[in-house]
C-alpha cells in the first residue's frame, strides 16, 4: 500500500528532485554562484537547520540566511521526494534552535545550471552529488543530463537513500565509502 502525502497547499510544496553522483565537482569555468551551507538535522524529528553563507569573489562571505526546514518524505521512490516547508530565521532564533542536539552536515552548493552541485566537507571529502529540481511530474520524468555535463555523471543516485542529506548526517561516511567504491572513489577527512 502506497501512503499518501498531505496536499501541496499554502505552507508546504512538494519537492521534485533528480540526484546524480558525479566524478568530480565542475569546471570553476561553469559556476554561477556559490554558497556555503551548514545542515543541522535535529534528533527526533524531521527537521533541518540550515545555514547559508553566499560566498562573492575571492573567496569572500556575504549575505547569511537560516531557515527551518521540515521534509515529510513520499515513502516512495522516485522524483517525489515528499513535501517540504521552510520557515526563514532570525539569527537570535537560529541560535536557539542550535543548541539542540543534531547530526551536521557542511558542503558547498555550486550553481551550474541547470543543477545545484554539493562538494561536501570532511568526512565525506569526496562526495560529489548534483541535484536538479523541477515544478512538475512531466518536466521530472523528461529531463535528459546535458552533454556537457554527462561524462561526470557516475549514476542516478535518486532512489538510493544512502545519499539523502539526513541519512549523510546520521549514518557518517561507511555507507557512502561503500557506495563509492564501487567507482573508484573514496571519501575522507581530507579537504
Amino acid at each position: 500500500m502506497s501512503r499518501e502525502l498531505p496536499q501541496e497547499g499554502k505552507y508546504a510544496r512538494i519537492e521534485r528532485e533528480r540526484r546524480f553522483l558525479l566524478a568530480a565537482p565542475p569546471d570553476p569555468a561553469r559556476v554561477v554562484a556559490e554558497r556555503r551551507i551548514t545542515d543541522r538535522y535535529l534528533a527526533g524529528t524531521r527537521l533541518r537547520l540550515r545555514r547559508v553563507e553566499e560566498i562573492g569573489e575571492g573567496g569572500e562571505g556575504g549575505e547569511v540566511v537560516y531557515k527551518l526546514t521540515q521534509k515529510l518524505p513520499s515513502g516512495q521512490d522516485g522524483h517525489v521526494q515528499g513535501l517540504i516547508t521552510n520557515l526563514y530565521l532570525s539569527p537570535e532564533e537560529y541560535r536557539v534552535l542550535a543548541a539542540l542536539p543534531a547530526a551536521e552536515l557542511r558542503k558547498t552548493r555550486l550553481a551550474v545550471p541547470p543543477f545545484g552541485v554539493d562538494v561536501f566537507g570532511p568526512p565525506l571529502a569526496g562526495l560529489v552529488l548534483a541535484e536538479a529540481e523541477f515544478d512538475d511530474e512531466e518536466q521530472a520524468e523528461a529531463f535528459r543530463v546535458p552533454a556537457e555535463v554527462a561524462a561526470e555523471v557516475l549514476a542516478e543516485v535518486t532512489d538510493d537513500p544512502v545519499f539523502r542529506g539526513g541519512a549523510l548526517a546520521w549514518d557518517g561516511p561507511e555507507p557512502v565509502r561503500e557506495r563509492l567504491a564501487a567507482y573508484g572513489l573514496t571519501v575522507g577527512e581530507r579537504t
